[in-house]
């Protein structure tokens, strides 16, 4: 059984891993926007789940937004616009539940920064932003397994203050040097540092978001590794910290 598991796990991350190159490779808004807009799409299914959410009519919002968001400069903003009318109408209709706008706070909104990482400063910082995230999560696992003894978080029982610590630590390294390529040296340590930790609570929330809904995964489209969110939950908190972070220091 676990070796089946292990099979398609590896299997899964492969053909991920080599989707991501080529869309990285290409270079093109089309296949970035789709490959986010999937991606999206299926994590705003999942969040619907996990909120408890149970209303249709908020896939065509959602659906509607990312749509909207090929065409307009600052995507991120609309996240706002989307609030706006969806909240008036359920105040006009004088029905509001105001747990549907929590799965336009998340993941819709860090999707639209993710996209609005891509169109305001170009693929590398998609790159760097993947680079950083990856290894703060690869290298928290590692060190955490190899000398972690100090839990982390009740959240996340299995992490510990070692493997966070080195997990920001060689993500901060490694980042440092990418960015180094097209901002200067001491802001791409500082943005590379604030990113990869901010990346640790992108996936707390997540766990807890699981933990509260009592499931082990956020969904099973991926065999193998669960939900797209359980894929993207770094990059969540992390894409919209380095989008703020390029707008106001670089």
């Amino acid at each position: 059984m676990f070796k089946n598991l292990d099979k398609e796990r590896i299997t899964t991350g492969i053909a991920l891993v080599a989707f991501i190159m080529i869309v990285a490779w290409v270079d093109s808004f089309l296949l970035t926007w789709l490959f986010l807009g999937v991606a999206f799409l299926f994590s705003f299914y999942e969040a619907m789940k996990l909120f408890g959410v149970e209303d249709n009519s908020l896939y065509f919002y959602a659906l509607a937004l990312w749509l909207l968001a090929a065409i307009y400069p600052n995507p991120d903003d609309l996240v706002f616009v989307v609030l706006i009318v969806f909240i008036s109408l359920m105040i006009y209709k004088g029905n509001p539940d105001f747990k549907k706008i929590q799965p336009f706070a998340y993941p819709a909104a860090p999707f639209l920064f993710l996209l609005s990482l891509y169109t305001g400063f170009g693929m590398e910082t998609l790159i760097w932003l993947v680079l950083v995230v990856a290894l703060t999560d690869t290298a928290a696992y590692f060190v955490g397994k190899s000398i972690g003894k100090t839990p982390f978080c009740e959240v996340s029982p299995k992490k510990t203050w070692e493997g966070v610590a080195g997990g920001v630590i060689v993500a901060t390294i490694a980042g440092t040097f990418y960015g180094m390529g097209f901002v200067a040296a001491p802001l791409a340590f500082v943005i590379s540092l604030i990113v990869a930790f901010t990346s640790i609570f992108g996936d707390l929330f997540e766990s807890y978001l699981k933990r509260n809904a009592g499931v082990k995964d956020s969904g099973a489209v991926l065999p193998g590794h669960g939900g797209v969110l359980d894929r993207v939950d770094g990059y969540m908190f992390a894409g919209i910290m380095m989008v703020i972070l390029l707008r106001g220091l670089a």
